[in-house]
């Protein structure tokens, strides 16, 4: 029986809300993009929302707002996907890596010795759904040593007259914090929907602003739409309309708009996500973590605790005191069983393009320690309770099998 690792959420609510949008004639940006950007606020408590075509697109769109450029630092965990990293080096800035936690979140400690004046971001990752230390963060860049430490280049940045604290939540849709969605404990929080996320578009994101009072976030959110669809004072859909077909051009924007064919099957998803979707990833999630807990090799992923609960994107099962090279044997003979597993993910210091401008993992143990013993199993809605119980003596076996041959 052949398993994927995962594979997008398509069902007849889905098909019919693409055909819906085909057969009305408009499939750019237009009203299921609004409807998607109006749900995914109410989803997250937040009033504001922008879409996009991808989280790259939005955390570009974001340090452009801000202003972040050449001579800035913006602040990253070594243990995320790449495009963390690479927004800040296509707006000429500098990432600064720190480590992060045993539970893969990034580290308060190291972020505060990381801070400068030329700190203007930090980007907390909530990997695999977890949600990051977000008292703790708020209440260093609150310091008011670290506030007299952030200088400003711009009108906005005086404005906020702090580092901008902002989410990389492309994981994390649906994760609370506090009882509360963890979107309204950081500025600026930003969703993936790219097909192998909880609620996926195809490919998309979401920008959702919260803003401190000294902003209008209605304003900022005028000037992400403008600035996503190449600083255009009227979208597509609005010129189409009668009389409608005059418009300026009024900054140097970019094209990153979100279209209504993909918004249709984010919509359809999430509409049903919280009483359904969400519920049977954790159901999984649960048997995963009831399963390997009895096993005395396992590390099982943090999930919900007193103050947090997770989105269960992932379950990033750790294997106790294995090589990174025993972790990839373990993986070859889970795919023997037509299991497809991942790993989430390779630190950025190992990636060629990091190590070449100078990064080293050894700057960072516990980010190299979780992804040495880290195996990503599958887990989404379609999975049956038999292939769960597959994956579970698959991976066991395996485990068993090479922890056995190292003695």
């Amino acid at each position: 029986m052949k398993i994927p690792f995962s594979p997008p959420y398509i069902d007849d609510d889905v098909i019919n809300e693409v055909t819906d949008s085909l057969k009305s004639g408009w499939i750019t940006s237009g009203p299921k993009v609004k409807a998607l950007e109006e749900l995914t606020a109410e989803f997250s408590s937040l009033k504001y929302v922008a879409c996009v075509n991808s989280w790259t697109s939005g955390a570009q769109l974001v340090l452009k707002w801000f202003g972040v450029g050449p001579g800035d630092e913006v602040i990253v965990p070594a243990y995320t996907y790449a495009a963390t990293a690479l927004v800040v080096l296509h707006c000429g800035a500098k990432p600064v890596m720190v480590d992060v936690l045993e539970d893969f979140t990034i580290d308060p400690e190291k972020v505060k010795k990381a801070i400068t004046s030329k700190t203007k971001v930090i980007f907390a990752v909530d990997f695999a759904g977890y949600p990051c230390n977000y008292d703790v963060l708020n209440e260093i860049i609150s310091n008011q040593d670290i506030k007299e430490k952030f200088s400003p280049s711009n009108t906005i940045q005086s404005k906020m007259n702090s580092i901008l604290l902002v989410s990389d939540a492309a994981h994390s849709i649906g994760a609370k914090y506090k009882d509360s969605p963890a979107a309204i404990f950081s500025d600026i929080t930003i969703y993936s929907f790219h097909a192998v996320k909880n609620v996926t578009t195809a490919e998309g994101g979401a920008i959702c602003l919260n803003l401190p009072s000294q902003f209008d976030n209605e304003t900022e959110y005028k000037w992400l739409k403008l600035n996503s669809l190449n600083g255009q004072t009227k979208d597509a859909f609005t010129k189409s309309q009668a009389g409608g077909w005059k418009y300026d051009i009024i900054s140097q924007g970019l094209k990153v708009n979100m279209p209504d064919i993909c918004a249709a099957i984010g919509l359809a998803q999430l509409r049903k996500y919280k009483d359904k979707l969400l519920v049977e990833r954790k159901q999984i999630f649960d048997s995963y973590a009831n399963a390997f807990s009895k096993c005395e090799w396992a590390l099982t992923p943090p999930s919900i605790t007193e103050k947090k609960s997770s989105s269960f994107h992932l379950f990033a099962l750790r294997i106790k005191g294995i090589t990174e090279s025993q972790r990839d044997a373990i993986i070859d003979e889970i795919t023997k069983s037509e299991i497809t597993v991942n790993v989430h993910f390779i630190p950025l210091p190992m990636l060629t393009l990091f190590k070449e401008l100078g990064y080293s993992i050894n700057d960072f143990p516990q980010a190299y320690e979780n992804y040495s013993q880290e195996i990503s199993l599958p887990i989404y809605p379609q999975l049956t309770s038999e292939q769960v119980g597959l994956i579970i003596d698959s991976v066991t076996k395996a485990v068993e099998k090479v922890i056995t041959a190292s003695i």
